[in-house]
């Protein structure tokens, strides 16, 4: 039975990678590694913590004893690696976090991995998972391959390029054998409601004002976390050793464009009058290296191992809203205490 680390899988893009890895995969044990900050959550994988071939381990990839013994124990044949501090907003409130975590707990895990495979390296994987934050920002045409330079224009985005960076390094240094893939936006259940889309459903359902950045005309490729799953999984088993992959979902718009999406979505699914949300909308002070436009090529991920999004936007974007309002005690439980007190600080 292989056993599989998957760092961060009580957090959004991980819960849901952990789980379709259980479920398709008895044959793997399947190891959840989490410190449980306030974007863990093991309510997002409730649905499989009883599986025979699933453990959680509570740990941070910070404390370098921990994980050289987690590594010494269990002697990994993959690690798929989403551990990582991710809002723009708090890299730039709190860099040291993003440096810490991003780049000092992707090194500590692999000199742990090294280690632990004692330099043989056969069937073995080490799949690092990235954003297309690292590549900068795009003007009005464009879109990011595997080889564009990297110009990361935030501490998280530069945090996550250092690591990608470190990764690469040890591929030609150790001949570590290793993946990237490089994501756009995600979106979809289970995400923690300081991302747009989930912060936005919440404070409609609650008649809160929508804080929509500068003029509103960012754009970002979104991708559904279901589809961004799938392509991991795909990558991980039959991606090319030391390559790139860009993972995006041929889908672009703009802040303001998506909000006005989101508003007649909800106002339908709320009963509301129609243009009730979009009354909501305020503009506020621009966010400091604010990034105007991300677009990804995904055709690589496409030609080489058939990969497409499953769901238009505006099919994932109904399927994300049902679920937040169907699960309103998570949203409750995730929203109180210490994300009331950040929420005054960034929103006022």
């Amino acid at each position: 039975m292989k056993k599989i680390l998957i760092t961060g899988g009580a957090g959004f893009i991980g819960s849901h990678v952990v789980r379709l890895f259980v479920t398709k995969y008895p044959n793997y044990h399947i190891f959840n590694l989490d410190a449980l900050t306030y974007a863990g959550n093991l309510e997002n994988i409730k649905d499989i913590e009883s599986a025979d071939n699933y453990t959680f381990v509570k740990g941070d990839i910070k404390d370098i004893p921990f994980i050289n013994s987690l590594f010494a124990e269990h002697q990994f044949d993959g690690v798929i690696h989403l551990a990582a501090e991710s809002h723009v907003d708090r890299s730039i409130t709190n860099p040291n976090a993003f440096i810490e975590t991003n780049v000092l707990g992707t090194a500590n895990l692999l000199n742990a991995f090294r280690d632990s495979c004692n330099h043989n390296f056969e069937g073995k994987l080490f799949y690092h998972v990235s954003t297309d934050e690292v590549y900068g920002s795009l003007g009005k045409t464009g879109l990011f391959t595997e080889t564009t330079p990297y110009d990361p224009q935030s501490p998280y985005a530069a945090s996550k390029a250092a690591s990608d960076h470190f990764v690469r390094a040890y591929g030609n240094t150790y001949k570590l054998p290793f993946v990237i893939s490089n994501c756009s936006n995600n979106y979809g259940a289970n995400q923690f409601p300081e991302k747009l889309i989930p912060l936005f459903i919440n404070n409609i359902k609650n008649s809160k004002s929508l804080p929509v950045y500068g003029d509103g005309q960012y754009t970002r490729d979104w991708l559904f976390v279901e589809d961004h799953a799938t392509a991991i999984d795909l990558i991980f088993h039959k991606g090319k050793v030391t390559e790139t992959y860009n993972i995006g979902g041929f889908n672009e718009w703009t802040n303001l464009d998506l909000i006005h999406l989101l508003c007649k979505q909800l106002d339908e699914k709320l009963g509301n009058i129609k243009g009730t949300s979009e009354k909501l909308i305020t503009f506020v002070k621009d966010r400091a290296g604010h990034d105007r436009r991300y677009a990804i090529d995904a055709t690589k991920l496409n030609k080489e191992l058939g990969w497409k999004p499953s769901v238009t936007f505006e099919e994932g974007l109904s399927k994300t809203i049902d679920w937040y309002l169907e699960n309103e005690d998570w949203l409750k439980s995730v929203t109180s205490g210490a994300y009331k007190e950040y929420y005054e600080k960034m929103y006022g």
